[in-house]
């Protein structure tokens, strides 16, 4: 399909939802005449609207309010737009008790403004908008949240309905199919159903505890993330949790991201818990005098940092306030750039090879609060955009969304359903080391500045686990599962035979439990399944006479009557090779 043709189809797909929000908007206002209004825009997979309404609403509300939107649409009511003096528009808002679409009013520069009616409902909007609500057929209402006005948690908390909207049942239907499998692939149900990890308020909003099989979990990631950074040629390094306020400021954190931060006091000197792991790196670069034969230096740590999210984003583990992240930095001369640069996306490609997902790329360039010079800044994004260009690799322009440091190449993945999540970034820095006064002394004896590039292959381990258990539906590879294998007896009398098993299979390094209860097997395997377990062995009087196993696998597949150490040998080369 033409690229303009997707793209008209999209902007309609837009109008109609935008519209369709107003249609609700609408609805709620005749089934509830005291809710005040907030806004209502049209979102990547739909729509919303967010209310005042005291008493909140209710599952059942949704349907009511749902029933009266068709009615509404059958009426077919036409959608007129007015352009109004500011003044005028006040004055509506003002007698219709909207003080939310006052205060939006108080804040609009222009003179004029535009509205648009459907029946007696009333809205200030851009638009654009459908002539008329007949063609709105295709809708439903999904959810309920709450919603702080205009996203600050200082001001009141509004009620928020989400829904979606297409132009036929098909694709209504097709999007909704969608969400069932979202719902099914839930990180947060599956964590508590596999037992991984649990997040609670009585802990404190946004802080992850790992249950055993959560840690060890986690702990497969990170060996792997340990091993393939030291086949590359990086140095582990670990840096404090809290550093100086000063320290914070030198780097420009302090003045540009001090609203995310946490800041303690010890013997009367502030200190701030670090939000990233930068400025200790760069400490380890200026601890002695660097040859320009040292570089690229790259220090890799697992850090652990805290930021100071918002209540109302905080979901599971895909956004909490302490995360670990798989954080490098590299120093490296300005003609090492583009071939270090091919070298950070190789070792991505090979990562999103490894867990089957696809990607698409993105350059974030300057934002309006930045450090450094804008020479430098251009220089940096030229690097960026040659090193993709050279590689072939198709990317779209994010404008204003860098760091405050750097722009940087976003890596946005694919998982099993389509959706595209946030991992991998690089980030090019020319301000650091010019604050933090870095160099090296090149082959002319002269002292030069380094650069220094900031990246993450994996991201927040934190988000990335809830993104593979979604992405696997809790089915991880064998390589990757907590659990390998469970062994169990069909009888009393295999008990014996079935804990050599499970000693045997500890000693190679499989991970395996044991599960001897004196329950039927149904019910064993039952429970197997549900943990999703990638393989259950099974013995009874026939293995164990003929010195075998039988095994079934998570498919429902069996291996019948087969020897111990061949099964031992799968699992080794699941391992090795990671299937």
């Amino acid at each position: 399909m033409p690229q303009e043709k997707e793209q008209d189809m999209s902007k309609d797909l837009e109008i109609l939802r935008h519209s369709t929000s107003h249609l609700m908007a609408q609805a709620v206002k005749e089934l509830f005449s005291e809710v005040k209004v907030a806004i209502g825009p049209a979102i990547e997979t739909g729509f919303y609207y967010d209310f005042d309404y005291e008493p909140g609403f209710t599952e059942e509300d949704l349907l009511k309010i749902e029933e009266r939107m068709k009615e509404i649409a059958r009426k077919d009511l036409p959608i007129e737009r007015r352009i109004l003096k500011k003044k005028e528009a006040r004055e509506i808002f003002l007698t219709l008790g909207e003080q939310f679409k006052v205060e939006l009013l108080d804040e609009i520069k222009d003179e004029e403004v535009s509205t648009y009616t459907q029946g007696a409902f009333t809205d200030l909007c851009r638009g654009p908008h459908l002539p008329s609500t007949g063609p709105i057929k295709a809708f439903k209402l999904l959810s309920l949240a709450g919603a702080y006005w205009k996203g600050d948690e200082k001001n009141k908390m509004l009620t928020r309905i989400y829904g979606t909207a297409f132009q036929d049942e098909d694709a209504l239907n097709k999007h909704l199919q969608f969400l069932e499998e979202v719902k099914k692939r839930d990180h947060r149900r599956l964590g508590k159903e596999l037992d991984l990890f649990s997040v609670s308020d009585e802990v404190g909003a946004g802080l992850v505890i790992y249950h055993p099989n959560g840690a060890l979990l986690r702990y497969l990631l990170e060996d792997f993330e340990r091993k393939e950074h030291l086949k590359r040629g990086y140095q582990f390094v670990v840096g404090p949790h809290i550093l100086k306020v000063d320290m914070w400021k030198r780097s420009g954190h302090y003045d540009n991201y001090r609203e995310n931060m946490y800041f303690t006091k010890i013997d009367d000197v502030d200190y701030g818990i670090k939000p990233m792991n930068c400025v200790s790196h760069i400490m380890v670069y200026k601890s002695k005098i660097r040859s320009y034969r040292d570089l690229p230096l790259r220090y890799f740590e697992l850090g652990t940092v805290c930021r100071h999210e918002k209540s109302g984003v905080l979901h599971g583990l895909m956004r909490v306030r302490e995360f670990t992240q798989d954080d490098a930095h590299i120093f490296l001369r300005q003609d090492q750039l583009h071939q270090e640069i091919v070298s950070i996306i190789t070792f991505v490609q090979d990562v999103m090879k490894i867990f089957n997902f696809e990607y698409e790329m993105e350059i974030s360039t300057r934002p309006e609060k930045f450090i450094g010079t804008v020479e430098d800044w251009d220089k940096a994004e030229k690097v960026l955009k040659d090193v993709l260009d050279a590689q072939g690799l198709p990317y779209d322009i994010n404008e204003g969304d860098g760091a405050f440091y750097g722009p940087k190449i976003d890596v946005k993945l694919k998982d099993a359903i389509g959706r595209k999540w946030q991992c991998a970034t690089i980030q090019c820095d020319f301000a650091l080391p010019e604050r933090f006064d870095l160099n090296y002394v090149d082959s002319d004896s002269k002292r030069k500045r380094p650069v220094m590039l900031h990246r993450v292959i994996l991201g927040a381990i934190e988000r990335f686990l809830g993104v593979l258990i979604e992405h696997y539906s809790g089915k991880f590879p064998v390589w990757l599962s907590p659990v390998q294998v469970i062994i169990m007896n069909i009888t009393d009398e295999q008990e014996g035979y079935v804990r050599s098993i499970y000693d045997l299979m500890i000693h190679e390094g499989i991970r395996a439990e044991l599960d001897t209860r004196n329950e039927k097997l149904g019910m064993k395997i039952r429970e197997s399944v549900v943990k999703k377990v990638p393989y259950m062995i099974i013995a009874g009087k026939k293995e164990m006479e003929n010195n075998s196993i039988s095994v079934r696998l998570r498919d429902g597949s069996e291996l019948k009557d087969i020897d111990v150490k061949t099964f031992v040998n799968r699992i080794r080369e699941e391992n090795i090779s990671r299937r």
